[in-house]
């Protein structure tokens, strides 16, 4: 059986649509494959996010990925000491080429760093709020609903799954996990269903000695597996921008091995053909490894 793989794309940046967007639209062109683009819509804040600082493994992450050179000095400066750039209002032409070339498109967040720094501190209303934005931005943007969101930094709780259901979308990617499945938080089981990221990021691997920067294409390749969707998060930022050759390396012997790449709405669309044939899981907030701070994951298989 072959294996099959959905690359996500995660933009977070006005940096990394401008520059990585592009960069990954060639690529893929080289490549013949389409994927599925989640945007940052609103204002770039990216600077406030020194208050990770404090986080348990932010800065071993920050040591090892080089955010300086991954992100630039005036990316790191927007939202503190310069205005944050309005990604969506500056960068329209881009993703709707990102649409216009066959790849899927989605909501990543409005404002990346409200979401993922605040989400958890938010009232129903100020969730609805934020992600509202978020959808009137794409459909300014793109002339359609969006149908697809993918939380930033994996911040996902009952607040956001209710506006995802209530945004009629036909699936999400808010989560880490192994598998599909509608999301049970706190005894209520919601009706989006959810495609988790099953693979490590590149910022979780590189820079680690345990994972040398020769031997994480091979990595990745072990853990592909035959017998469910393999789904990789990858962001403009790192695999569009430094390290691009890598990423290369990485689709040519993906291509030799002949997996094929898909975007994460062709699985979501082959589930919901028998939607009582997927799990119900419950979403609950925990570590990934190598990756500072909590996030959503899958939790378990209900019975």
């Amino acid at each position: 059986m072959y294996k099959l793989l959905a690359i996500k794309i995660d933009v977070d940046t006005d940096r990394g649509t401008r520059i990585g967007v592009p960069n990954l639209l060639s690529l893929f062109d080289e490549f013949n494959i389409k994927t599925t683009f989640l945007f940052s819509l609103g204002p770039d804040n990216t600077g406030r996010a020194i208050k990770r600082i404090f986080r348990p493994g932010f800065l071993g992450k920050v040591s090892r990925t080089s955010i300086i050179s991954t992100y630039g000095i005036r990316t790191l400066l927007n939202g503190v000491l310069l205005p944050g750039p309005h990604v969506g209002r500056r960068n329209e032409a881009i993703m709707r080429t990102a649409r216009d070339k066959g790849h899927e498109v989605g909501i990543h967040c409005y404002d990346h760093i409200r979401w993922q720094d605040g989400l958890s501190t938010m009232t129903r209303d100020q969730v609805n709020d934020e992600f509202g934005k978020a959808q009137k931005e794409f459909e300014r943007i793109f002339h359609e609903p969006a149908t697809t969101a993918g939380a930033a930094g994996w911040q996902a709780n009952c607040f956001s799954l209710a506006a995802e259901d209530d945004a009629g979308l036909l699936y999400a990617s808010d989560c880490r996990g192994t598998r599909p499945f509608f999301p049970r938080c706190e005894n209520n089981v919601y009706k989006t269903l959810q495609v988790p990221t099953t693979l490590p990021t590149l910022d979780e691997l590189i820079g680690r000695a345990e994972y040398p920067a020769d031997r994480i294409i091979s990595h990745y390749l072990s853990l592909l597996k035959s017998t469910a969707p393999n789904v990789l998060t990858i962001h403009a930022e790192l695999e569009g921008m430094k390290h691009l050759a890598l990423f290369r390396s990485f689709l040519e012997q993906i291509a030799a091995q002949q997996i094929r790449v898909i975007r994460l709405e062709s699985i979501a669309r082959e589930l919901l053909k028998a939607p009582s044939a997927i799990p119900v899981c419950n979403l609950v907030s925990g570590v990934i490894d190598g990756r500072g701070g909590t996030l959503a994951l899958q939790q378990s298989v209900s019975s």
